[in-house]
C-alpha cells in the first residue's frame, strides 16, 4: 500500500512540474504581447455583451446613420495610446444594405456590417508609418484569432484627407482577407476621371499577370453610382458678369445702387424687412445601377455614356445651407429681432416716460443704456418716418394675410400705422430701448403734425367703428383719424360759411347802390343756420352740407298727413309703421339721429368702473348717456312736433311702454275706416319710467327741438383728439412695449402667413399651431399689466424660439416650392422628410445636428 501510495505521490509531483513548465509569466512578456492581450480582453468583453448590452452601457449612435452604433476603448502600447472602436448594427438581418448615404464608408467599400477600427490618439488620427500600421493589424488579427472572432479590423493610414485604410479579416480557414482603400481627391490624373481608367487601375491591383492587362479578359462585378450636381446657389456671390461690368461701373459713378442682381426671396413677403439666405443651395441627383459584369475597358467606356434614365434607382438630395439649423444666434429674421424687443420690454420698467431713456445717457448711473444702445443717424430716422407717413395715404387692406386665429392676438392689423411702426422698430438701432424711445417720440410728433394741420392719418381708416379687438394704441389712432376727418369737415363748412358771408355782403353793397335795400333784408334773414320756418327748398340755401341733408329729408317731411303739424317736421326719416302720436293721432316719425359717440376700450372700462362704483342705478345709467339721450330726444321732437314723452318711450324703449294690446286693432280700424273713437290707445309707462324724479323725463323736458343736423356733434373732435395725443405723449414705457410686443408678434406671423408655399399641409398646420401658441402666451399681456420680474418675460423668450422654428421651416418650404413648381409631389416629399427630422432635433445645439442628413 505504501509503495503504491508512494508511487502515486510521485505521479502527482510530476503533473505539478508539467503545469509549471507551461505557465505564461507576463511579467517577463514583451510590451507587444501585453498589448495583444489587452486587445483580446476588450474584444472578448464586447463579444460577451452583445449589441443590446452595449447599448445599455452607453454605445454612441452615429449621426450619419440610422442604425449604426459604436463603442470605444483606449489601449496603451509602450509610450503610445491607441483608440479601438467597434462599429455594429442593432438589426443585423444578414443582408448588406443597398448603396446609400446612411452606411459607413468602410461598409460601402467592403460590404462589411460590423468591424473594428484602431487608430492612434493624435491630432491626425492616422498611422503615417507603414511598419507601425502592419504591426497594429497583426496585433488585432492575433487577438481576434484567439477570440475566434471573424470581425474585420482596419487601420487609417496616409493623409487624413485621403480617408485611406488597410485592413485584415480572419475567414475561419487557412485564408485571410486583406483590405486596402484609398481616395483620389486632388490632382486627379485625367485617365482616372473616366470609368475606363478606373477599370484598368482596379484590374492592375488584383490581376497577377506580368503581361499587358489590356490583352486579357477579366470579369469585374461592379455597382455604379453617378452623382449629378446642380450649380450652387450662393446669395453672397458678388461677382458681376463681364457684360454688365461697364454698366455697373457707370451706375456706381452715378451714385445709384446696383440692384440688377435679384435675391431669391425678392417676391417673398418678408423681403421688405430682411433678406433670408436661400436654405437650398442646390441638389444632388444620385443614380445607381445594379450589379453588372464588365470584361473590358471598352465596356466601361460605353457605361460612362449611359443615360441617367437607364439607372434603376434615383435619389434626389437637397444641399441645405449649414446655417439652416444654426443655434449661434447669427440668423437674422423676425424671431431674432423679437428677442431684442422682448429684452427692451424687460428694460422698459426702468423709467416712467420714453423721454427718460433718451436723456438717461447723460446721467452718470446709466451704464446699461450707454453700452450697445446705439441710435441710428438722423438720415435713417428720416427714411423710417417717410415710409410711415409720406409714402401715400392709400387705405390698407387689413384682411391681407390675416389668419383665422389672428384676431385672438390683441395687436394691430399688419398694414396699419402702429403695426408698421412696430415692424420698423425691430430693425431700428438693433431694437434697443433707446432707439425705440427716439423713434416713438418722433412718431408722436408726426402724428401731432397731422392733427394740427388736419392732414389724414396714413394707414388708418377715417370712418367706421373702433375695433376693440385690437390694442389700445391702434384704437386711439383709429379714433384720432376719425377726429381729424371730422375736424376737416368742420373746417370746410366754416370756410364755406366765410365765403358765403363775403358774397352776401358784396351783393348787399351792390343793392344799396341801386337802392334795393329790401334784397339785403331777405338775404340776411336767410343767413341764419338754424331754421324754425317750414322746410322748403327756398328756406335752405346756406351750404352744400345743409342742402344735401335737406334733400334726404324733404320727401319724408311732406310724405305724412297734410296737417298744420306736418308742415314743420324736420329731420324725419319717415313714419314708423302705423304708429300714431298719442295726442294728435298723427303718424309717428323716426328721426335722423346722431351716431353714438365713439369710445375706445379704456373709455368703456372707465364707464364700467363708474357703474360699479355707483351701483346698478337706472338714473345713473341715464346720466352717463345724457348727451346721447338729449340728442335723440331733440331730434324726435323736431320730427314729431306734437309728441309727448310717452311717444318717445314707445319708439326709443318699447319695453318701457306697457300696452294692453288694443293698439294694433285700433290702428287697423282707423286706417281702414277713418274711425278715431278708440284713440288714444290704452297703455302706460313702466314703473321705472313713471317713478318720481325720473331722469329721462327731466332730460325730455330740457331737450330743445332740434334736428340732428342742427345739433352740436356728440363727438367733439378737438377735445377727443387732444386727449388721444396726451395719451400718446405720456404713455408709460412698459405699457407701450407690451402693446408693441403683441403687435409685432401678430404682424410677423401675418407677414409670414402671406408666403406662398403651395399645398404643404404640414406647414399649414404649423402656422395654425403658431397662432394658437402666440394667443395663449400673449394673453397675460392683455389681461393685466406686467411686473418687472414677471415670468411672462421668459415665456415670451420661449415664444421667440417657437417663431424661429416656424420661420426656418417656412423659408425652406418657400424655397422648395419655387424650385419645383411643376413637380409638387417632389418638394412635398423633401419637405416632409426634413420636417420629420427637424421635429426630432428641435432644441438641440448646432453641434449635435447634421443638417445634411
Amino acid at each position: 500500500m505504501a509503495s503504491s501510495s508512494k508511487a502515486n505521490l510521485t505521479e502527482e509531483e510530476d503533473d505539478e512540474e508539467e503545469e509549471f513548465e507551461h505557465f505564461d509569466d507576463f511579467t517577463l512578456a514583451s510590451s507587444w504581447e501585453r498589448f495583444i492581450s489587452e486587445i483580446e480582453a476588450t474584444c472578448r468583453q464586447w463579444l460577451a455583451d452583445g449589441p443590446k448590452n452595449l447599448l445599455e452601457k452607453g454605445a454612441v449612435h452615429l449621426d450619419s446613420s440610422n442604425n449604426i452604433y459604436k463603442v470605444k476603448s483606449a489601449l496603451k502600447n509602450a509610450s503610445k495610446i491607441y483608440s479601438m472602436e467597434y462599429y455594429f448594427e442593432i438589426n443585423n438581418n444578414g443582408k448588406i444594405a443597398d448603396w446609400n448615404c446612411t452606411l459607413h464608408d468602410l461598409q460601402i467599400c467592403f460590404g462589411v456590417k460590423e468591424f473594428l477600427v484602431i487608430s492612434p490618439q493624435s491630432g491626425s488620427g492616422v498611422v503615417l508609418d507603414a511598419p507601425e500600421a502592419s504591426k497594429l493589424l497583426s496585433s488585432v488579427a492575433i487577438a481576434l484569432s484567439n477570440c475566434s472572432s471573424l470581425w474585420p479590423a482596419f487601420v487609417p493610414v496616409h493623409d487624413p484627407s485621403r480617408k485611406a485604410f488597410i485592413g485584415i479579416q480572419n475567414m475561419g480557414t487557412v485564408f485571410t482577407r486583406r483590405f486596402e482603400a484609398d481616395r483620389i481627391g486632388s490632382q486627379v490624373p485625367i485617365k482616372f476621371m473616366h470609368l475606363e481608367g478606373l477599370y484598368e487601375l482596379f484590374v492592375s491591383k488584383f490581376a497577377y499577370s506580368t503581361l499587358d492587362h489590356s490583352m486579357h479578359i477579366f470579369k469585374v462585378h461592379l455597382i455604379m453610382k453617378l452623382t449629378y450636381r446642380t450649380l450652387p446657389n450662393d446669395d453672397n456671390d458678388n461677382d458681376i458678369p463681364e457684360a454688365d461690368a461697364e454698366n455697373a461701373e457707370s451706375e456706381a459713378l452715378a451714385g445709384s445702387d446696383n440692384r440688377n442682381r435679384k435675391h431669391w426671396d425678392d417676391d417673398c413677403p418678408w423681403s421688405e424687412w430682411y433678406s433670408a439666405e436661400d436654405p437650398v443651395k442646390g441638389f444632388d441627383l444620385v443614380t445607381t445601377w445594379s450589379e453588372k459584369v464588365v470584361e473590358s475597358s471598352l465596356e466601361m467606356a460605353e457605361m460612362e455614356n449611359a443615360s441617367p434614365h437607364e439607372a434603376e434607382k434615383w435619389i434626389l438630395t437637397p444641399n441645405l445651407s449649414p446655417n439652416l439649423d444654426s443655434s449661434k444666434g447669427d440668423r437674422i429674421g423676425f424671431a431674432s429681432q423679437m428677442q431684442l424687443l422682448v429684452n427692451a420690454l424687460a428694460m422698459s420698467f426702468e423709467a416712467q416716460f420714453m423721454e427718460d431713456f433718451v436723456s438717461a445717457v447723460e446721467n452718470p448711473g446709466s451704464d446699461n443704456l450707454k453700452s450697445s444702445m446705439v441710435i441710428p443717424p438722423p438720415t435713417v430716422l428720416d427714411c423710417v418716418l417717410k415710409d410711415l407717413f409720406h409714402e401715400g395715404l392709400q387705405f390698407p387692406d387689413f384682411a391681407k394675410g390675416k389668419h383665422n386665429s389672428s384676431q385672438a392676438i390683441k395687436g394691430a392689423p399688419v398694414d396699419s400705422l402702429f403695426s408698421q411702426f412696430c415692424l420698423h422698430s425691430l430693425w431700428f438701432g438693433n431694437c434697443n430701448i433707446r432707439a425705440i424711445a427716439v423713434l416713438w417720440i418722433e412718431f408722436v410728433r408726426e402724428i401731432r403734425w397731422c392733427w394740427e394741420e388736419s392732414q389724414p392719418l396714413p394707414k388708418m381708416p377715417a370712418n367706421g367703428s373702433i375695433d376693440l379687438a385690437t390694442c389700445l394704441i391702434n384704437q386711439k389712432l383709429q379714433m384720432l383719424a376719425i377726429c381729424i376727418e371730422k375736424k376737416r369737415e368742420l373746417n370746410e363748412e366754416f370756410q364755406d360759411c366765410i365765403g358765403s358771408n363775403d358774397a352776401e355782403f358784396a351783393h348787399m353793397e351792390e343793392d344799396i347802390q341801386v337802392g334795393e335795400s329790401t334784397s339785403f333784408h331777405a338775404q340776411s334773414q336767410g343767413f341764419d343756420g338754424k331754421h324754425d320756418s317750414p322746410l322748403t327748398p327756398e328756406g335752405f340755401n346756406e351750404s352744400k352740407t345743409v342742402l344735401s341733408k335737406f334733400s334726404t329729408n324733404s320727401q319724408d317731411a311732406h310724405s305724412a298727413d297734410k296737417s298744420p303739424s306736418d308742415s314743420i317736421r324736420r329731420g324725419s326719416a319717415g313714419p314708423v309703421g302705423s304708429m300714431k302720436l298719442l295726442k294728435s293721432c298723427q303718424s309717428l316719425h323716426a328721426p335722423f339721429t346722431q351716431n353714438a359717440p365713439l369710445m375706445t376700450e379704456d373709455m368703456h372700462e372707465e364707464r364700467l368702473r363708474a357703474v360699479e362704483a355707483f351701483g346698478d342705478s337706472f338714473n345713473f345709467s341715464a346720466q352717463l348717456e345724457r348727451e346721447t339721450l338729449s340728442s335723440d330726444m331733440a331730434a324726435f321732437k323736431a320730427a314729431n312736433p306734437d309728441a309727448v314723452f310717452e311717444d318717445f318711450i314707445r319708439w326709443h324703449s318699447p319695453g318701457d311702454w306697457e300696452n294692453d294690446g288694443s293698439e294694433a286693432n285700433c290702428l287697423s280700424k282707423s286706417l281702414a275706416e277713418g274711425i278715431k273713437d278708440d284713440w288714444p290707445p290704452r297703455g302706460r309707462l313702466s314703473q321705472r319710467m313713471s317713478g318720481d324724479g325720473n331722469l329721462w323725463r327731466k332730460i325730455w323736458n330740457d331737450a330743445p327741438i332740434l334736428p340732428a343736423y342742427d345739433q352740436k356733434p356728440l363727438l367733439d373732435p378737438n377735445r377727443e383728439g387732444e386727449k388721444i395725443l396726451h395719451y400718446l405723449e405720456t404713455v408709460r414705457p412698459h405699457q407701450l412695449l407690451e402693446q408693441m410686443v403683441c403687435t409685432a408678434f401678430r404682424a410677423s406671423a401675418d407677414t409670414l402667413n402671406q408666403t406662398n408655399f403651395g399645398s404643404l399641409k404640414l406647414m399649414t398646420t404649423k402656422m395654425d399651431q403658431l397662432y394658437l401658441t402666440m394667443a395663449s402666451t400673449l394673453r397675460p399681456l392683455q389681461v393685466k399689466p406686467l411686473s418687472e420680474n414677471s415670468e411672462t418675460i421668459e415665456d415670451l423668450r420661449r415664444l421667440c424660439v417657437v417663431l424661429e422654428h416656424v420661420e426656418k421651416l417656412l423659408t425652406l418650404a418657400a424655397s422648395l416650392h419655387r424650385k419645383f413648381l411643376q413637380a409638387p409631389s417632389i418638394y412635398e416629399a423633401i419637405f416632409s422628410d426634413y420636417y420629420n427630422f427637424y421635429l426630432q432635433t428641435t432644441g438641440m445645439g448646432s453641434a449635435d445636428v447634421d443638417v445634411q442628413k
